[in-house]
């Protein structure tokens, strides 16, 4: 089965951009279908795989601040293809 995942991760301190960064080349060096934008990211492939690397790139950026938070979506569906039509 695959999934889409949209991630939202703040990490709430002044230096959050490089553990965005970070977090963000861990994805993207998974081998799974990762596209950005400047709100989220977005996470593409198999469900297992998938929810095996945020949960694993999850904990490890969690340990690597202070404070921060994640806001996850998850559809039942690959939506990498998806164009809209208007």
């Amino acid at each position: 089965m695959n999934i889409s995942v949209e991630l939202t991760f703040s990490p709430l301190q002044n230096d959050y951009e490089q553990h965005i960064i970070n977090f963000i080349k861990k994805l993207r060096s998974s081998g799974l279908t990762v596209l950005e934008n400047p709100l989220s990211t977005q996470v593409f492939g198999n469900y297992d795989k998938v929810m095996n690397v945020i949960q694993s790139e999850i904990k490890i950026a969690f340990e690597l601040m202070d404070k921060g938070l994640l806001f996850m979506k998850i559809v039942k569906s690959d939506r990498s293809e998806y164009e809209p039509h208007f």
